[in-house]
């Protein structure tokens, strides 16, 4: 059996083609597995060190702009679209596959075009609960359409009826509990803890409006609070040490009962013990966030495509399973607000956990799989 995975740009992309790929290649060892992404993405890193077959196309995204530069750069994209489809089909030609997996970014749009030319049994999974450009186009002519929710299915026109799987989460994620975690990190079990992040990188305001919160919050002795600033935000960990905070280990300082780190290498035991989570809504952190039963205060980037964070957080907040603060809103006073009348209500906190919790498909990795195989001559 031969898989061919066509996927790149970010990890949210990357990540969840790798998780099934993997369950895949665990069940049916004999079988062959390869990528197709571009050479100056995550995916030209992810994937060898992943342990799979990689090879490369160059293309990239029409630029949403008049202005000259705009106008050279679309030319320069026609270009590439036409060879990438060229390569795509010596690609697909060469490795033979039984089917054509395309997992979102702009690479998915050349192969899997190819693939459907070339009559190849192919399918898609859409992370977002707005579908992307390229997914949208795919949709219409592919064998399978994956969602990763329900919300997705009304701006799709699917050549046949989607299929709700859910987004695969990391094992790890699933195996700590909450009264092991506690222990791991040393904080009382009946002492809320609230967990926020802006991303790997970070997101400069949400440590704006995070600086004032942790400094107050460092006064406090009834919430416990873990912030990271990302590896963007370095020069915020200055602004904490000139503020009391000592240096716990490297990257991380403390003060009182609010820790602020550099990254959050132990997510799994920081989201397992934490009692509130905030932080941004790509749809990853969010299947993270259901499958763990987590309350969280969604804070969606305006800056991504389609504004889909927006639409994924409106997903939970629509089922009163999180809520949403947005960035135009986003201020210190603001935020606090929202997250003091949150963990001070602590029935409401529950309810929200049960409703994340509901929303959660634990068995997305194998139901992707079921489909994929299902595709296989």
């Amino acid at each position: 059996m031969k898989l061919l995975f066509a996927t790149g740009g970010t990890a949210g992309h990357i990540n969840p083609a790798l998780a099934v790929a993997s369950y895949i290649q665990q069940k049916y060892p004999d079988s062959q597995i390869m990528f197709v992404g571009t050479a100056d993405h995550m995916e030209s890193r992810l994937v060898p060190n992943a342990g799979f077959e990689f090879k490369t196309i160059e293309i990239n995204g029409f630029k949403r702009s008049l202005s000259p530069k705009a106008v050279i750069d679309n030319v320069k994209t026609v270009s590439r679209l036409i060879k990438s489809e060229k390569d795509s089909k010596q690609i697909i030609k060469d490795f033979q596959p039984d089917v054509v997996i395309g997992f979102g970014g702009y690479v998915s749009g050349p192969v899997l075009d190819a693939a459907v030319k070339m009559h190849c049994p192919t399918c898609i999974h859409e992370q977002n609960a707005y579908p992307g450009i390229t997914n949208k186009q795919l949709a219409k002519k592919v064998d399978k359409v994956m969602l990763t929710v329900e919300d997705a299915r009304s701006h799709m026109q699917a050549k046949n009826d989607v299929i709700i799987t859910g987004l695969p989460v990391r094992g790890e994620l699933l195996e700590k509990s909450k009264f092991q975690a506690r222990i791991e990190l040393g904080i009382a079990d009946e002492k809320p803890l609230v967990l926020s992040f802006g991303g790997s990188l970070g997101a400069r305001p949400l440590n704006d409006a995070m600086l004032d919160i942790l400094l107050e919050d460092s006064q406090r002795d009834d919430v416990y609070h873990i912030h990271s600033v990302g590896t963007n935000g370095v020069e915020y960990l200055d602004k904490f040490v000139e503020n009391g905070f000592s240096k716990r280990a490297e990257n991380i300082y403390y003060k009182g009962n609010t820790e602020v780190r550099l990254y959050i290498d132990n997510m799994d035991t920081c989201m397992a013990a934490a009692d509130l989570v905030i932080g941004r809504a790509g749809a990853s952190s969010l299947s993270e966030i259901e499958a763990m039963g987590k309350a969280s205060i969604l804070i969606p980037s305006p800056y991504v495509a389609e504004n889909h964070q927006y639409h994924n957080a409106m997903a939970l907040v629509n089922r009163n399973a999180a809520r949403i603060l947005e960035e135009k809103d986003l201020t210190a006073a603001s935020l606090k607000a929202l997250m003091n009348e949150l963990i001070s209500d602590k029935n409401e906190l529950r309810q929200i956990e049960q409703n994340a919790k509901d929303m959660a498909i634990i068995d997305a990795r194998e139901r992707i799989a079921d489909i994929i195989l299902s595709l296989v001559n």
